[in-house]
Order: structure tokens, then sequence, then C-alpha cells
């Protein structure tokens, strides 16, 4: 049921001199092989961090176009893609679950494979794919419809083809894999729809299935294709039967930290948003309510899906306020081995790498109205004024009890990945600076059906910027600098060994900024609003810099009030690739 392309293009000399099989050494080793990127985030730590510094505060006003590539055709959708560069070729998702192989030297397209999308597919935020992963002779990626295929790398033939989730109950796939010791790991997508969130192994060689991990307390892993062991404890944190239909979508895949050989998921809302259906609207006592384990970070281990530990951002979330943003692994300026998040709930946290402790937390986003702060143990100091109220007043076309909250529920940072540079020790975080009018209403589950209980609109705080890109201070919680936008930022962010910041802007702005100073240093138009991730590598002794340029997204769908102030923003759908010129 799928269908691929074979391009005229095809070099028969790249094929006869093809590299090795990606190993697992090339996959752990993807930060320093400057040669290659075979996995999302430039290495599985997710740094998004280049040792090649031939691009540099010096040089980068020097950058000039290479080649440009076209993903054609009516399906110029959001492009959050990250590409990967392997054996003299580039590899790009599109949008409605496309890849490509090009060329890196011509960026003449080598093959093509679309997916045959069924009818009724339902992605929440844009029929967006952020990237693919490589090991051995194949190329692995997921589709809308909740699927993972396994492509080999020079011709795209069809390798196998295994069903993640039914996506006529609301499952969909848009995240990149990730490869640990010959495993695919992945999670899922669908957390407005009552789905259960869950990560999964597979066999790379063959897709079967090694071992799953449900989120939400109560539903039970498997193991081999037996069961394992219960995730939490039964009703410990759910009321009644809701555990059932929790949440927790896993829907930007993880991290993967070598030294502890642990896997770090986050996990999205709980559902429904509506937390008073979830907890009567009640303050708690200890952890009961908490409705573990949404909005969280997990850390499993690879080899079975047992959980090791797991950190809550978000406990009885009621704003939308997903956990998935992507975990860091780095060493701080004292030599302690940390992981780092910007939570969608407007705060960074610093956690202990070998069990998952809280270590500290700072905003990062201005206003937040949600709490006063984070206690001693990491957990919120809830303002329950600013929480959404009884739904029993949103009947006969009125809303429930309504609040202002800072951040709005597309976040103070959402899936836009963050870099940390180990130049500076410093965290670079797309950030926006919103808010919402939220209220919430009477909701009942119904499988495939919307599943929020909640009524919102979202507003800008400022008049001249939304978007903010920071440079944080993980050790003090400084803010060094901030990069103001007037759009949302929504792209994806790189750091260099060069003194470089790369990110990329709604209005289509592909910049380099300096990592001291926040100095726009160099800028590109690339025709559409940049919401993709950029990568860096090196070829025949000449640094290269991509990304994807097409605008789409939440914001145009979910943005209320700042969608209309950005419906002037032209889709398209391009890979751009830049190198100095001679």
């Amino acid at each position: 049921m799928k269908r691929f392309i074979l391009a005229a293009t095809v070099s028969l000399m790249a094929l006869s001199t093809a590299q090795a099989a990606v190993t697992e050494a090339d996959v752990a080793n993807d930060q320093t092989i400057t040669s290659q990127v075979v996995t999302n985030g430039m290495g599985r730590n997710l740094q998004r961090f280049s040792p090649l510094e031939a691009i540099n505060k010096d040089t980068v006003g020097s950058l000039v176009p290479a080649w440009a590539f076209s993903m054609g055709g009516e399906k110029q959708r959001g492009q959050e893609t990250q590409p990967l560069v392997y054996d003299g070729i580039m590899y790009v998702t599109g949008s409605y679950s496309r890849l490509y192989a090009i060329d890196v030297k011509t960026g003449k397209e080598i093959w093509q494979y679309d997916a045959r999308l069924p009818e009724g597919i339902l992605p929440c935020c844009d029929v967006i794919n952020r990237g693919a992963a490589i090991y051995g002779d194949n190329i692995y990626f997921g589709t809308l419809d909740a699927r993972l295929v396994a492509l080999n790398l020079k011709t795209g033939d069809v390798v196998w083809n295994k069903k993640i989730a039914d996506y006529r109950a609301g499952y969909s796939y848009t995240a990149a894999p990730l490869i640990v010791n010959g495993l695919i790991v992945t999670g899922n997508s669908g957390g407005e729809f009552g789905i259960v969130g869950e990560v999964q192994a597979r066999n790379a060689e063959t897709g079967d299935l090694v071992w799953t991990r449900p989120v939400i307390e109560g539903h039970m892993g498997t193991l081999n294709g037996e069961e394992s062991t219960m995730t939490g404890t039964l009703n410990a944190t759910w009321p009644g039967d809701m555990w059932k239909t929790g949440g927790g979508a896993t829907w930007l895949g993880g991290s993967y930290d070598a030294d502890t050989d642990t896997l770090v998921f986050g996990t999205g809302n709980p559902a429904p948003w509506n937390s008073h259906l979830r907890n009567a609207g009640a303050p708690t006592e200890g952890n009961v309510g908490d409705n573990l384990y949404a909005a969280s970070r997990l850390g499993i281990d690879p080899a079975t899906g047992e959980i090791k530990w797991h950190f809550q951002t978000t406990p009885r979330e009621g704003w939308d306020f997903d956990g998935v943003n992507e975990v860091v692994a780095y060493t701080d300026r004292e030599g302690n081995d940390r992981f780092a998040t910007a939570d969608r709930n407007g705060f960074f946290y610093v956690l202990n790498r070998a069990d998952g402790k809280f270590v500290s937390a700072v905003p990062f986003v201005k206003d937040i109205s949600w709490a006063s702060g984070i206690d001693e143990n990491g957990r919120p100091i809830y303002n329950e004024d600013n929480r959404p109220g009884d739904p029993s007043a949103a009947t006969d076309g009125d809303k429930g009890e309504m609040v202002f909250a800072i951040p709005s529920f597309l976040g103070g940072k959402n899936w836009m990945p963050m870099a940390y540079s180990q130049r500076t020790g410093n965290f670079y975080v797309p950030s926006n600076e919103w808010g919402m009018d939220i209220w919430n209403e009477p909701v009942t589950y119904r499988e495939g059906a919307a599943y929020l209980g909640s009524g919102f609109t979202i507003k800008p705080l400022f008049e001249d910027y939304i978007g903010s890109l920071k440079a944080i201070d993980p050790d003090s919680g400084e803010i060094k600098w901030e990069y103001k936008n007037d759009a949302p930022l929504w792209a994806g962010v790189m750091t260099t060994a060069g003194g470089l910041v790369f990110t990329g802007t709604p209005e289509g702005e592909f910049i380099a900024l300096d990592d001291e100073t926040g100095e726009k240093l160099w800028s590109f138009q690339t025709g559409s609003g940049i919401v993709g991730q950029p990568i860096t590598w090196e070829m025949d002794g000449e640094q290269y810099v991509s990304v994807a340029s097409g605008w789409g997204g939440a914001v145009p769908l979910w943005g209320g009030e700042v969608a209309n102030r950005v419906n002037y923003l032209n889709q398209g759908g391009m890979i751009w690739t830049f190198k100095l010129a001679k």
C-alpha cells in the first residue's frame, strides 16, 4: 500500500562506492563524526552542537547558497524536519509522510517515497514530520497513520512496514525514531484524542516488537511478546477509569544517555485537558490526583522498557502543558552530569542524570501566572485562582469559569528543539511570550473524537514581539541575552564551535547569531517560514549548513489572535544548503 519513485538521477558511481552500513558506533559518535548526520539532534544527547568551525563569527558573512531542493507538488505544508546526511546523500522527510533522497553535491533527487495515507487520519497540529533515523542499510521514519517504515538507503525500497497504533482511534506519529543498540525506539502522537502514550522498541532488522511501555498508570507493558509489568500503581493518582483514556502522548520522541544507559522520553498532557474532571478541581494531598505519568520526563531501561525514574513537571496539569520537550544530557561547569529541559509550562529545569532527581528550575518566559514558582522538590507552587474551574457553567453556549493564563497552551516553548553549546556552556532556547483565555467545558470520551473539555483563545502579551530566542546559563539560571522576533518562533536551534547559533523565523529568515552576545551576524531570506531544524556537516574539506523552509505547524491552526497576526505568511517546501563563498 506504499509507492516509491526512483528518479533518473541516481548516480551509479555513488552506488558503487557506498560506505559500510551504519553501526551502533556511528550512531553513538554522530556528534563528532563531522562528515555525517545520522541521528535526530546531531547526536543522541540532543545537544545539537557541532565541533565544526570553518563557518565562524569572522567567516559567516560569506555564507551563500550551494543548492536548493523543492519538495514540490500541492503538499506544501509545515516542514518541521531535520535533514540527515550519509554517504553522499541527504535524506529529508516532508509533510504528508514523504521521504526524499537527494544528491548532496548537486541537490538533485535520487528517489522519493510517498506514504499512501488513508482517509480519516487525525493529526492534531498539521501534517508534519520531524525526521528520520539511519541504521544498518536502512532509513526509518514514521507516518501520520501511526506506522513505522524501514526503507533501503540506496533504493528507497520498503524493507518492512509496521503498525504502531490505530489511527482511527486518534493515534498518529510525527517524531524522528531513536536508534539504540539495534533497537528502533518510538513514541506516539494523539494527545488530544484520549489515547494512551506509549514507548515501543523494535528490532531494527525485522521490525518485530521487543518491548512496549505505556506511560499512564494501570496499563501493562510487554517484553518479548509477553506481559511484563504494570506502569505505576492502578488508581494511585487517577480517579475511577479515567486512566484508560489518560493521554500522555510521547509525541516528540526521546533522547539516550549512554553514560547511564537510559532512554529519556517526555510525556504529553493528561486527557481530557479539563483537570476539574480528573480531580474534581480540589487541591490534592501527596501525589493523589497527580495523574502520573502525564506531563512528565521518564527514564527508561532500553533493554527491557522498565521505568527507572520519573520527574513530573506539571502534576495535576490543567493548561495543556505537555511534558514532551527534549531532555538534553550535558556536563555543567563544575563537572556534574546533568539533564536540562525547557518545559512548555515556562520553567527551565535541571535534573541529575543518574536518577532524574530535581536540581533547579527558573522561569524562562515572562509573567508566568499559573504558578508562583517551583519548590525545593521540583513541584510547582500553584496559583489556584489561575486554574480553569468548574465546567458546569459552560452550557447553553456559555463559557465556564475563565482565567487568563500565561503561558498559553502552545507553551513557553513548544516542540522546537533548543541547543547546547560546549563552547559557552549555555543553552539557546526558542520561546514565545503569549497567554490565553481558557475555560473548562463538559466532555465525554468517544474513540477517535477530540477529548479536550476546554475552550481557549491565545493572545500575544506584547505589541512588539512574540518570539524570543534566549541564551540561558543552566548553572545560574541567568538569561544572558534575548533575540526578539515579531512572529512566534517555531524552528529548531543549532550551535557550533565557530561561535554561532543558527535558527529560522516564520518570516522566512535563516539567521546566524553570535553565541556570546546574540548579535545577528548573517541572514538569508528563504521565501517561506522556517519551522525546520538546521544541521551542519563537512564534505571535501568544506563545511555546509542546511535547513528546511516551509511555514506551518500548530500556530496557524491553533494560534487564535496570534494566528490572525501571522496569516500573511506563505507556505512552501524547500531544502536550502549553504557553504562559504570561495
